[in-house]
């Protein structure tokens, strides 16, 4: 996947915030504060560091995100 500038990883990752909090909003259950405070961060790796092709989700040579903070799955 191409490498995003840094003004594209800010517009994503404010789309991603908005998608938290409607994901919370229409569950009317969750946590916003630990999705919303790790979403720059999820961001930095997935669209600028990771090496992935969601074209090809089961390439061998992926890099793989683990995230076991279950207050932040809507993230």
């Amino acid at each position: 996947m191409k490498k995003k500038t840094v003004e594209e990883l800010k517009a994503i990752a404010k789309d991603l915030c908005k998608k938290v909090v409607t994901m919370i909003y229409e569950a009317q259950s969750g946590h916003p504060g630990g999705s919303l405070s790790a979403a720059d961060f999820v961001t930095a790796c997935y669209f600028s560091e990771m090496n992935v092709d969601p074209k090809n989700p089961k390439w061998e040579d992926r890099d793989r995100f683990v995230l076991s903070k279950g207050h932040v799955c809507p993230i």
